[in-house]
């Protein structure tokens, strides 16, 4: 252990309270861009010192409060002096390993993988920051089915598909839609087959920017195939990390049915 890190590590461990009830956190840092959505969205920023680096990148998309980003170094980290430290359980693996080693708390946040994951991944960050629960959102109630249902089909970039078995496929559901994909997983598009049975609707799942990824998409074929008020469209951001906003997803989609 090099000298600035022995020495950062012995003034944080100077600050760690004495007694043994435990003190909200003053000091949190996030190491992932989910939690760093997160705190953004309920933290209150005197009490954030510092978000990912991601978050120079993939901004929360919420008025900008300053938030202070640390450049994901060991060291920068330790001269915050957190008293927390959050992150989803697939990122910064050696990182939160070294911060754990040395005594940092690091609360690790299982990524959502379904609906039902959600509230309790809201309800958990709310529980860290003292805030009541209540504050959580409230989850959409799945629609009754008064008839058959509309197939989706949702495109991600480069000719990707989401299938059965995903998070997706639980917002599409909960929305009242049925996956126009049967099989399993993310599978690469058959434009052919698109064409010869088309779905009700397309969702495009891609980014604003025009790149090689969407030529799919934007293929003449398909354009003809499903008429172009059936192409729906939401924010991007909504799709990249699971949370409160979820249930905004679920409300449009299911707003789109009628």
């Amino acid at each position: 252990m090099n000298k600035l890190v022995s020495s950062l590590l012995l003034s944080t461990m100077v600050l760690l309270p004495l007694t043994g009830v435990a003190e909200p956190a003053r000091r949190i840092v996030s190491l992932d861009l989910c939690t760093d959505w997160m705190l953004a969205r309920y933290a209150d920023p005197a009490r954030v010192a510092a978000l990912s680096p991601l978050n120079r990148q993939y901004a929360a998309p919420w008025p900008d409060a300053g938030w202070p980003v640390h450049d994901g170094t060991l060291e920068r980290i330790l001269q915050l002096k957190p008293d927390l430290v959050v992150t989803g359980e697939y990122n910064a693996l050696l990182l939160r390993g070294r911060l754990q080693t040395l005594g940092v708390k690091v609360e690790i946040l299982p990524l959502p993988k379904s609906l039902k994951d959600v509230t309790a991944y809201e309800k958990r960050l709310l529980e860290l920051l003292d805030i009541p629960a209540d504050r959580a959102s409230q989850a959409v109630p799945a629609p009754s089915q008064a008839g058959p249902s509309k197939r989706l089909l949702l495109l991600g970039p480069n000719g990707i598909g989401t299938g059965q078995s995903t998070f997706e496929n639980d917002i599409l559901e909960r929305a009242g839609w049925t996956n126009y994909l049967r099989g399993e997983g993310y599978i690469r598009l058959d434009l052919e087959r698109i064409v010869a049975d088309p779905p009700d609707a397309i969702l495009a799942s891609t980014s604003a920017s025009r790149a090689l990824a969407s030529r799919f998409a934007e293929h003449p074929v398909l354009q003809r195939a499903v008429p172009r008020e059936h192409w729906l469209t939401t924010d991007y951001w909504r799709w990249q990390c699971p949370g409160p906003w979820t249930w905004d997803l679920v409300r449009q989609l299911h707003q789109w049915l009628n």
